[in-house]
């Protein structure tokens, strides 16, 4: 039997078409620990909003990321993977007063990858066109917030190992 990691809880973060929804289930199995999809703690109102390519507020963001504090709060201890987008500092630092010993692992790519993939996507909510205001908001971990960047290049099997490397190297949660 493998030698299971710290069971950290992650928040699979980055902007739209890094890979969260795919990245974050492969991540969760090959640790051995849930996953949760961060899309699904939206209000219907959130959903209707991007939908309509309208960029969601902090009021918008705050029950949903307090949903998913929620989420990995119960998950103390157990481990778990939920995906995130969590671009600004004072996102993260919402899920960590939740769940304080939740650690960050931040997809980042090459923006021109990462349009490319979004216009391959099927029926998802976030327009590229949001992409733009994505980017712009993007605050990357500061060097106090527990948590790894990935870089995104490859295939997902790729990308998943280069995470669960990194993640080797992480302090265990507090």
């Amino acid at each position: 039997m493998q030698h299971s990691l710290t069971p950290h809880v992650l928040v699979v973060m980055g902007v739209a078409g890094t890979g969260k929804t795919t990245i974050g289930p492969l991540l969760a199995a090959r640790l051995g620990v849930p996953y949760a999809e961060g899309d699904d703690f939206h209000p219907q109102a959130n959903i209707a909003k991007m939908s309509a390519g309208t960029p969601l507020t902090d009021d918008d963001r705050a029950p949903w990321l307090d949903a998913i504090g929620r989420w990995a709060h119960d998950r103390a201890g157990l481990g778990g993977v939920v995906s995130c987008s969590a671009l600004k500092r004072g996102y993260r630092d919402r899920l960590r007063a939740a769940a304080p010993g939740v650690a960050f692992v931040h997809l980042t790519g090459d923006r021109r990858l990462i349009e490319d993939r979004m216009s391959h996507r099927q029926g998802h909510f976030m327009p590229t066109a949001l992409l733009d205001s994505q980017f712009a908001t993007l605050q990357p971990l500061a060097a106090d917030e527990a948590g790894v960047e990935v870089d995104v290049s490859g295939d997902p099997t790729e990308i998943t190992e280069r995470a669960v490397a990194a993640l080797a190297h992480l302090a265990p949660p507090r």
